[in-house]
């Protein structure tokens, strides 16, 4: 073996180190920023909604700004406190379901409503970017909205109970989201128990609960395809009711920011993100049946009549919430009818 003389080695580190040194060093980011969220690092939620939204900001900004995701609670407290940690300043950012805080949010209740929503997240996500300006901004005090979005719908998920009519669900207890899914649960004459869905599978193994009120693209995650036996929607993938969701920042960590860094977030949270996370949360409720359908489950879909009768025990659930909301000032008829005109637009 040839033997490098010592010079030459001596030569090649003082290079290196001098290449090593004379390198820019890569800036650190300006902005760093928690989001904090309920679910699980490996949901799709996560990895398909969350993670690709904080890439797209970070992008915008060139580097400056950094985006760190604290999945399942990491940082403290429970589901439900989410929007008071960052109203105060906790934490930066939250993901959250907006009906963990009952009657927080009324006016983007409507779009919770049995039948408002009808099988398209997209199109419904969408509707609510429209509105979010004049309807329903007023609401989101203490934050700054980033997105606003929904899931596919409630579906109904049993542990060993067929269900095909609403005297089906008679007696029973169901895991609802929030008080509009209660409504629609104590309409169909059965008792709703309200939960974060992290603590669903324990409830169902336990028979706590019956079944629940939620949408397939959590069944992996919380692995429900082992807890439940029937899984149950309308036809052409009609739901229940939905769950409406929201990305937020702390009110004054934004005010704080420069244009350019307001911007960055601006751009990658758009009319057209809004409505792609709606097709996200669709095409997530696709894969959450396969893994149920494969595992044994019955996936049950129900005939124009069995929905219609489901129908007829639901309209009176829109009637409820116009009443309800009215005492609070608020025309509930206009809205629906607005979110209606406009899901049904992006539908098409």
């Amino acid at each position: 073996m040839t033997k490098i003389p010592a010079r030459v080695l001596l030569g090649g580190a003082i290079m290196g180190l001098a290449m090593a040194f004379s390198a820019p060093a890569q800036a650190a980011p300006e902005f760093v920023f928690k989001l904090h969220h309920f679910l699980s690092a490996k949901a799709p939620a996560q990895t398909k909604m969350l993670e690709p939204w904080a890439a797209q900001v970070e992008k915008n900004s060139g580097g400056r700004i950094k985006i760190d995701i604290y999945p399942s609670m990491t940082l403290g407290g429970a589901p439900p406190q989410l929007i008071n940690q960052v109203r105060d300043g906790v934490v930066d950012l939250v993901w959250t379901v907006n009906g963990y805080t009952a009657a927080l949010f009324p006016r983007t209740e409507v779009f919770e409503l049995p039948f408002i929503h009808t099988n398209n997240p997209g199109a419904t996500s969408r509707a609510m970017y429209d509105m979010f300006k004049d309807d329903l901004a007023s609401e989101y005090g203490g934050v700054e909205v980033m997105f606003l979005h929904v899931h596919a719908g409630q579906a109904i998920h049993m542990v060993d109970k067929l269900v095909r009519t609403p005297a089906d669900l008679a007696g029973l207890k169901m895991r609802i989201p929030g008080r509009t899914g209660a409504w629609v649960i104590e309409a169909l004459g059965a008792t709703p128990v309200g939960m974060p869905v992290p603590q669903l599978p324990q409830a169902l193994s336990k028979k706590i609960v019956d079944g629940a009120l939620i949408p397939w693209e959590i069944i992996p995650p919380l692995k429900l395809q082992d807890q439940t036996e029937y899984n149950i929607e309308g036809p052409n993938k009609s739901r229940f009711g939905t769950t409406t969701f929201q990305v937020s920042m702390n009110k004054a960590r934004w005010d704080s920011l420069p244009a350019d860094i307001k911007k960055a977030f601006r751009d990658a949270s758009g009319p057209d993100w809004w409505q792609k996370v709606g097709e996200i949360w669709g095409a997530n409720d696709d894969g959450g049946i396969a893994v149920a359908v494969k595992s044994g489950n019955k996936h049950i879909m129900l005939t124009d009549a069995e929905m219609a009768a489901f129908r007829t025990k639901l309209e009176p659930v829109v009637d409820r919430w116009i009443a309800e909301v009215k005492g609070k000032g608020i025309d509930g008829a206009a809205l629906v009818a607005k979110a209606r005109a406009l899901i049904a637009k992006y539908s098409k």
